[in-house]
């Protein structure tokens, strides 16, 4: 038996256990292959989607799916937190159940959000004039500003590189844009998008010298 082990059921890891099972489909079937994906979490976010969510374009009900239904049926999930992995003995160890081996470890736990991280950032204002727009939380608190929101200036602002993904706050700009517009407030709305990037992608074509300021 060939046991796979993924720790993380994000995206890539989900990803990950469902091509394993296609390529190895024959061996899973025979029980000669087996494949477990471990996560601290039972609900799927769609990452993606928070781009949108701070626009009413799509709410919490369409980004969270279970994360068993999103795995092969030939794929067992476990649920829990992996306390350390002992190479040696090829072992991922979890607080409350026995050892699990692996003769092919996975790592895919991705990455946290830590604004903390950033100084002042998480200061005074934080979740009522400054927000983010990377986790379920802060993009329903930034949509339930955004709709209050009479005119003024906002400014999207890349603090540093890198981050998840260069394009997302341009994005987010140009939706920006649109929503004012539909609202019928856009003359009131300063929209300044500050980024390190000396491009709006890092790669081409968009990365040709940009025009925006």
């Amino acid at each position: 038996m060939t046991n796979i082990v993924i720790i993380g059921a994000g995206t890539a890891g989900t990803i990950m256990a469902n091509r394993l099972r296609r390529l190895f489909a024959a061996q899973v079937a025979r029980r000669e292959t087996s494949i477990v994906v471990i996560d601290g979490d039972a609900g799927h976010v769609y990452q993606p989607g928070l781009l949108f969510m701070p626009f009413g374009l799509l709410e919490e009900g369409q980004l969270v799916k279970p994360r068993r239904k999103q795995l092969h049926r030939d794929v067992t999930f476990v649920r829990g937190t992996v306390n350390h992995v002992d190479v040696a003995a090829r072992e991922v160890h979890l607080p409350d159940r026995p050892p699990l081996a692996f003769d092919v470890l996975i790592v895919a736990s991705g990455t946290r959000v830590v604004p903390e991280e950033t100084e002042g950032l998480t200061g005074p204002g934080w979740g009522e004039r400054t927000f983010e727009f990377y986790t379920l939380d802060g993009a329903a608190r930034l949509r339930d500003a955004l709709a209050k929101f009479t005119g003024g200036r906002l400014v999207i602002d890349i603090v540093e590189m890198p981050i998840k993904c260069p394009v997302a706050p341009l994005e987010f700009a140009f939706l920006a844009d649109w929503y004012f517009t539909q609202r019928g407030i856009r003359d009131r709305v300063d929209i300044t998008y500050v980024t390190p990037l000396e491009a709006p992608s890092p790669r081409p074509p968009a990365r040709a010298p940009s025009p925006i300021s």
